[in-house]
Formats: structure tokens, C-alpha cells, sequence
């Protein structure tokens, strides 16, 4: 029987780790400077110079020390469903469409996101769930507007860890920031486990996110996306079948830990919850991978050693695979458009020490479906390549035998 997939665990109070460990030599060294940019979010130096100079101090990260209930369900009527699938109203007001990988990632310029008419947003969330990144350049827009947009595409999410603005009235806005007070320590991290897909130990995880760089630095800090869907469509049909059977376990409580050990108060108690590892999204019907590194813990019901192969081949996958991935180069007031329910994402660490500024308005979608739920009313939960191959009039490859593979089996040479 398969796992109830709306299933919470409550996980139990967890202690600060020790801010010391003990050196080859038998020495103890502090490692309170020990930094891992995904789980331990700080705040930076107090620097009345720069917050007087600065024309976003007002947005620097904040700790509120306040409590926060459990989340309950929340209804959610995803936007997609109700927009022209041709996306007209959107793209015709468009002066460039520019696909940025086949896979993955679409840049669209003459949009001004202030001015978006209701039919056009339905259409963005619809264009977002179909090419997953949606990139707008040079945006005016506000933090207020930016939440108020947010707010279209469903209720907005509040993180129990990381840093709202200073400014109050923020508090479903997340902080992205960097500067030179603090330096990534390499010891701290893997870039494997950078990967993710925002908050997915959620009941009912994000759906159509938006990040707005506000100070970028001259060069570097870009993030990476990587598309579950192509991931899925890159498996074997016998792998796609079992991964399609299997539930996964997310987590918040590294996360949390982290909090405690950089000083920061949890202001959600944390949970982990049980999710499809094979989701559909709801409004294209395709089907995508739905684990990452940051938050997936293990698979349920199989033994310790094949989830661990498992979820590693899969980590890896997302994180080495260049085929599902598009990287995108940050100018100040860019703003992106992801959903993710299809995707994991990841920043570099490579501008220290220059500033690196955003501000993340997460609304939440619905509780992730398997492709058994999906298909429960009827539909048919689809492989998204498969799709556009039949669009494009392009013959899908059909199985062949072991043998025939071998011998027809030829080495790619750029």
C-alpha cells in the first residue's frame, strides 16, 4: 500500500550541533565561522557607514523572534488552468521570446511585470509551467508589487528560518544576501548538496516562485535551474516505472539546525513530510522528478543501501547533468519566474567579497501528485519530451533488445 502522500512527521526538539571539533592533532578548534550558505543564514555585520550609503538597507536581513503556528491546508487554484494556451496576450505584448535550452528556460524582453494584465499572468504561469524559468530584465518593479503579484499565483509562503527585510510588514518576503562579512567556507559544503527546490518538506511545497536581484555583483553569483521533467524523460521506462511507485521523505530539520547554530530563532516548529519521488504537475500533466539534495532524506519501504544509490544517482544527475540545466547571469533589477514543482536550483558562491542582493516572494502550490493520484479521474500523465516530439512530427524511440543496442549503439563525437 502506498504511503499517504499528504503524511507529516513532526520532528522531535533537536539540540544545537557543538560549535567545536577536535583537530587531527587532538586539539579543539572552534567552528562556530563554519558556514554552509543553504543552511545557515546570517546577519550581517552591523556597518552604520554602509547602511546609511546603502539604497537597500532598509531590505538587509532581519530575524524576527516570533512564533509561528503549524501550516494547515491551504486551497490553492493554480492560474495555469484558466490561460489561453497559445499565451497570446502575453507574448504577442512581447518585443523578444527567446528560448534559452532546449530543456529549460525562456527570456522574454518588452514586458514591463507592473503593468500585467490578469489574462497576461495566467499565461505567465501557464509558460513557466510548461518552460519552468522565466526570465524578465531590468524590472521597476517594487517589493510591494512584487508581493502583490505573488499573491495572484496563491497563498504566499512564510519561512520559518531564514531573514525577512528590516523593513516591517515583510515577513513573507526571503532574503538572499551576501556580503563581505562573511565568506562561504568550502568545508562547510558540498556543491552537490546546494541543489533544491524551495522549502519541499512543506505540505503543499511552492508552485510559480520570483526572485529580483536588487544588488548584483559585477560578475558572478548566477543560479542554475535543472528540469526535473528532463530529468524524468532522460530515465529508462523500467526506471521511470519504479520511481513512479516510490514515496520520499523531506526534511526541515538540517535546516533548522542550521538556525540554531548560527544564533537565529526557528520561528515554525520544523516537520518532514512524504512526498511522490514522480509528481505530475496539475496543469500540463507532465511528469517530473521530485527530489533534491537539500531536503530529500530517503526513500520509504526499500532498503537503506538502494536509497541511497538511488537518491544519489538522482542528486547527481540534477547537479551534473548539463542537458537539463540553464544558468542565468544576474543584472541588478533582473527578476525570474520559476516553478518549483518542476525544478531544482542552486547559486554559485564565487563573488566575495562583493554584494549579492534578493528578495523571494514563494506562494504555495498544491500537494504534490503522484502519477496513480493524477490519473485517478481519467487523465493521463504524460512524458514531457515524448510530447514534444509528437508535436514536432518526430518518430519516438521505441525499446529495443539488448542485443540490438549493442550493436547498434554509437559514441557521441563533438
Amino acid at each position: 500500500m502506498a504511503p499517504v502522500a499528504t503524511e507529516t512527521v513532526h520532528a522531535p526538539d533537536v539540540a544545537s550541533p557543538s560549535k567545536q571539533s577536535a583537530k587531527a592533532d587532538g586539539k579543539v578548534e572552534d567552528t562556530a565561522a563554519a558556514f554552509n550558505p543553504f543552511y545557515s543564514y546570517y546577519a550581517p555585520t552591523d556597518d552604520e557607514e554602509d547602511d546609511r550609503i546603502y539604497a537597500y538597507s532598509k531590505y538587509k536581513p532581519f530575524f524576527p523572534e516570533v512564533d509561528w503556528q503549524p501550516l494547515g491546508p491551504l486551497e490553492v487554484k493554480d492560474r495555469g488552468h484558466f490561460a489561453d494556451p497559445e499565451k497570446r496576450s502575453l507574448l504577442s505584448a512581447a518585443t523578444k521570446v527567446k528560448h534559452l535550452t532546449p530543456a529549460i528556460g525562456v527570456e522574454i524582453h518588452g514586458i514591463d511585470l507592473r503593468n500585467l494584465t490578469d489574462a497576461q499572468k495566467d499565461e505567465l504561469a501557464l509558460l513557466a509551467a510548461e518552460r519552468t524559468v522565466v526570465v524578465f530584465r531590468n524590472q521597476a518593479i517594487t517589493i510591494e508589487e512584487q508581493l502583490e503579484l505573488g499573491r495572484y499565483f496563491g497563498p504566499l509562503h512564510k519561512h520559518a528560518t531564514t531573514p525577512v527585510p528590516r523593513q516591517p510588514g515583510l515577513e513573507e518576503v526571503h532574503v538572499v544576501y551576501s556580503d563581505s562579512s562573511r565568506r562561504p567556507d568550502p568545508t562547510a559544503f558540498a556543491k552537490v548538496e546546494l541543489w533544491h527546490s524551495d522549502v519541499t518538506y512543506e505540505l503543499q511545497p511552492p508552485c510559480l516562485t520570483s526572485l529580483q536581484v536588487i544588488t548584483s555583483p559585477e560578475v558572478g553569483g548566477d543560479t542554475l535551474w535543472s528540469s526535473g521533467y528532463a530529468l524524468y524523460s532522460s530515465l529508462s521506462a523500467d526506471m521511470q516505472a519504479y520511481l513512479e511507485k516510490q514515496y520520499a521523505l523531506h526534511s526541515a530539520v538540517a535546516q533548522a539546525q542550521g538556525s540554531r547554530a548560527a544564533g537565529t530563532h526557528v520561528r515554525r516548529k520544523e516537520i518532514e513530510t512524504i512526498h511522490p519521488v514522480v509528481r505530475v504537475h496539475p496543469v500540463t500533466g507532465w511528469k517530473s522528478v521530485f527530489v533534491n539534495p537539500g531536503f530529500t532524506r530517503r526513500l520509504l519501504n526499500v532498503p537503506k543501501a538502494e536509497s541511497d544509490a538511488v537518491l544519489r544517482f538522482l542528486f547527481h544527475q540534477i547537479a551534473e547533468n548539463p542537458d537539463f540545466q540553464v544558468r542565468i547571469n544576474w543584472e541588478s533589477n533582473d527578476i525570474v519566474y520559476w516553478d518549483n514543482r518542476v525544478c531544482t536550483h542552486s547559486a554559485t558562491f564565487d563573488f566575495y567579497p562583493e554584494r549579492r542582493h534578493a528578495l523571494r516572494v514563494t506562494p504555495h502550490g498544491e500537494r504534490p501528485m503522484s502519477v496513480a493520484e493524477y490519473e485517478q479521474g481519467g487523465k493521463k500523465a504524460k512524458d514531457r519530451q515524448v510530447e514534444i516530439w509528437k508535436l514536432q512530427g518526430i518518430e519516438v524511440p521505441k525499446p529495443v533488445s539488448p542485443i540490438d543496442g549493442i550493436v547498434k549503439q554509437k559514441v557521441y563525437n563533438d
